[in-house]
């Protein structure tokens, strides 16, 4: 196994920099360049987790800078090998310069995520929780960051290797009795105590892979489609809400074409707006595909602005609406009346379409008028449920997809036990359901599936 290292923080000037050294000869490659402030002090006959002050020097023994050097030994660290962390200023130049006399000394350069797999092969951490790590990395919200630390400290992985250890004590039983076929007489696996055990695993596997729906949002965003007919001030409304021109904005009908995204922290909460282009008949072939992503977008959306320019023809809009009613059930809506400041409140329209459960706000994108107020609103039409740190939350494609698998494998358990199928299918359908729990935590992962999973990670880390 080779010794990498990489710059651990941010790219670019700062107050300070770490650069990570990893691997069998991390010690000795570091006191190769390392100059300890207090002679014998070099980093090979270190304790663990002791600070050392010193100088790092290049060529002919000249001093690149004045660091302070940290040693961590294996197992006992982030990677389970033996590693130097050398804080150093944040110079860019100096930076480039200790990497260059770490490879010129032996080391190379780490891989993206190549020091959270290392952490991985060594058994540090599972695959649930080196994605976690990533995701902790990524966050940018207090849900983004309390699912992923609640992930990355294993209370996803402890609940997938209590189910795991229940289905292979009845697996091996099941196998067991497939052993001594020719003795049909024996039943080693009771199935009613199985058919208990399918019962509670489902109802487990069901639970998590539902709560994926909350967890996407947490992570990505709660998906809000801002909708309306064509100028009636959506892109206006996505540059208020986002405080920047995101959005072109003009007075000519169909400016947006397609789809614009972006996400907000509001109150805590990510939320994911989606600019949609105004919904029009048209013979444009390129404003059509805009309109058919609106729709797309619309499908997609928890939540749905419902754009009305006030200074417009109502039975207009009320035919508009008419047209996207079907695909407004199961969402929280939110009628916005746009350009309230030229109009005055009491000359607000009353609809003749049922805006029962609805939420309606008087808004002028332009001015930002009442922009705060629907920013509050929208958290409180958000729909997360308030989570607690014993939740177990699903944020992971790959996750929600291993335990749909799983689910469709124990279901066909659950309907051989009940149609008296015997032992071998039942069993293989175990085995399946136990491949799909395991593939998660990565005891089962092909080297491309990790290969995949963490050159998503900065190279740092």
């Amino acid at each position: 196994m080779s010794t990498i290292c990489a710059i651990s923080t941010a790219p670019g000037v700062g107050g300070i920099a770490v650069v990570r050294v990893s691997g069998p000869d991390a010690f000795k490659i570091c006191d190769r360049i390392f100059r300890p402030k207090k002679a014998g002090k070099s980093l090979s006959t270190q304790k663990a987790y002791t600070l050392t002050y010193g100088s790092i020097v290049g060529n002919n023994d000249e001093t690149i800078d004045e660091v302070i050097a940290a040693v961590f030994r294996a197992p006992h660290s982030f990677t389970g090998e033996d590693t130097v962390e050398i804080t150093c200023h944040g110079s860019t130049y100096i930076q480039q310069q200790i990497l260059q006399s770490l490879i010129s000394s032996g080391c190379r350069i780490a891989q993206p995520g190549e020091y959270t797999q290392r952490a991985f092969m060594n058994g540090k951490m599972d695959l649930s929780q080196a994605e976690a790590v990533a995701d902790l990395i990524a966050s940018t919200s207090a849900g983004q960051h309390r699912l992923a630390l609640s992930q990355m400290r294993g209370g996803f992985s402890k609940e997938l290797a209590e189910l795991r250890n229940q289905l292979l004590h009845f697996t091996s039983l099941m196998e067991l009795e497939l052993d001594f076929s020719d003795h049909e007489e024996l039943e080693f696996a009771d199935r009613s105590e199985l058919r208990t055990l399918a019962d509670h695993i489902e109802q487990v596997i069901s639970k998590l892979a539902q709560s994926f729906s909350v967890g996407n949002a947490i992570k990505n965003g709660i998906p809000v489609a801002i909708i309306g007919e064509t100028n009636a001030g959506k892109s206006t409304l996505l540059n208020a809400l986002l405080n920047e021109d995101k959005a072109i904005v003009s007075d000519i009908h169909g400016t947006t074409r397609d789809v614009i995204e972006d996400t907000i922290n509001i109150n805590g909460q990510l939320f994911r707006f989606i600019d949609t282009a105004g919904i029009r008949e048209t013979s444009d072939a390129i404003e059509a595909l805009g309109i058919e992503r609106s729709f797309k977008a619309l499908d997609q959306a928890q939540i749905v602005i419902l754009m009305y320019d006030l200074t417009r023809d109502l039975k207009d809009f009320e035919a508009f609406y008419q047209e996207i009613a079907p695909r407004l059930t199961n969402k929280s809506v939110i009628l916005a009346m746009n350009k309230c400041d030229v109009l005055p409140t009491s000359s607000l329209p009353t609809f003749s379409f049922p805006t029962e459960g609805w939420h309606q706000i008087a808004i002028s994108a332009k001015s930002k008028l009442h922009i705060a107020e629907l920013q509050q609103l929208l958290t409180e039409v958000s729909s997360i449920p308030t989570l607690h740190q014993s939740d177990i939350i699903v944020t992971n494609v790959r996750h929600f997809e291993a335990l749909t698998h799983a689910l469709e494998a124990i279901h066909r358990v659950q309907e051989g036990l009940n149609s008296s199928l015997s032992g071998d299918f039942i069993s293989q359908d175990l085995r399946e359901c136990i491949f799909h729990l395991s593939d998660i935590v990565g005891e089962v992962t092909t080297d491309q599936v990790l290969g995949n999973i963490f050159r998503h990670f900065c190279v740092g880390k």
